[in-house]
């Protein structure tokens, strides 16, 4: 299904990259204009919105935009026609589309979370689950062919539990309309992303009793990528990206839960700091986001067997196209 939504975004902006260059804008202030498309605006992604708002994009010289695109077809979209410089998304997207055949196909430079976000949501409180406890159950699922179902599904084939047979995963809800069925009574459980899985439990409609994060291993769940083209005729425009980003990450890996949850707290502005507080505390104690923004190969090669099993992958992509370190081992000097 995602292959061939991303198989038609390439298609179709064939059509329009004429009408963009891969020159960044500069404007007058000598600052460098850089659009940024992310795929959800999440407090899981807290280092990016910290790097937002401590200034630390500015200090590096770039007037950032952000842009959401809610989804990863459509962020990839953006980064092809050029409407986008950088896109920030599931690495699974840029296989995709090398796979498809993409000549200008985009390079992730930077890895941000390195922990799946979505939770196990259960109707009872209990501090002895297991996932042998699911069999037999209904359960509120993702998307086919979207991360949070394929992580789901594989945690469950590690555990000698077959998604098809052992269980009902009802995939036909759409993506944040799951944790309001749960709570009007469907499902047995359901796999919640943040602040979808706090909200139920301050709701008292359910209780985060397992994390995808935890039980899936170190996963390259989103990363940063660019066309090949702009970050060879942009060089400097990406290392300074990256070096605003690696202080980001340097600020959540030195303060306090508390602490980043205020400093991100401008960006979401619809919810209150104590939520906030609590998404970023369940983040920061499942170790979701790295040190560094380097993307090892070898968390490469599992997100590709993520895909395997999932039956989502044609053929397996080689990391040396897909993956610059370059950019991510300067910022830490």
């Amino acid at each position: 299904m995602k292959k061939r939504i991303l198989a038609f975004a390439l298609i179709t902006t064939l059509t329009v990259l004429s009408l963009f260059g891969c020159a960044p804008k500069e404007e007058e202030t000598g600052t460098t204009k850089v659009v940024l498309n992310e795929v959800a605006h999440s407090i899981f992604y807290a280092p990016m919105y910290v790097a937002i708002e401590e200034g630390y994009f500015a200090e590096e010289g770039i007037d950032l935009e952000l842009v959401c695109g809610f989804g990863a077809d459509k962020v990839m979209t953006a980064v092809l026609s050029g409407e986008a410089d950088v896109g920030f998304m599931g690495s699974e997207a840029s296989i995709y589309t090398y796979n498809e055949g993409a000549t200008d196909y985009v390079v992730n430079f930077a890895q941000l979370t390195q922990r799946a976000g979505n939770f196990l949501v259960g109707r009872e409180e209990t501090s002895d689950f297991t996932w042998e406890d699911l069999k037999g159950t209904s359960v509120l699922g993702g998307r086919k062919g979207g991360m949070p179902q394929m992580v789901f599904e594989y945690i469950l084939k590690q555990n000698n539990i077959d998604p098809e047979k052992d269980l009902e995963i009802n995939q036909n809800i759409d993506f944040g309309s799951t944790a309001a069925a749960f709570s009007e009574g469907q499902g047995d459980f359901s796999v919640e992303f943040e602040p979808h899985a706090t909200s139920l439990e301050k709701a008292g409609k359910g209780y985060v009793i397992a994390s995808l994060g935890e039980d899936s291993g170190y996963v390259p769940y989103t990363a940063f990528c660019a066309k090949g083209s702009y970050i060879e005729e942009n060089p400097d425009v990406i290392q300074s990206f990256t070096n605003a980003l690696q202080k980001g990450m340097d600020y959540v890996q030195s303060h306090t839960p508390e602490e980043i949850a205020k400093a991100i707290a401008p960006q979401f502005e619809e919810t209150d700091i104590d939520t906030i507080t609590t998404i970023v505390t369940r983040y920061y104690e499942q170790d979701t986001w790295k040190a560094d923004l380097i993307f090892e190969k070898e968390s490469f090669e599992l997100l590709q067997d993520i895909l395997d099993s999932a039956g989502e992958l044609s053929t397996r992509a080689p990391y040396k196209d897909l993956v610059n370190t370059e950019f991510a081992k300067k910022a830490l000097k």
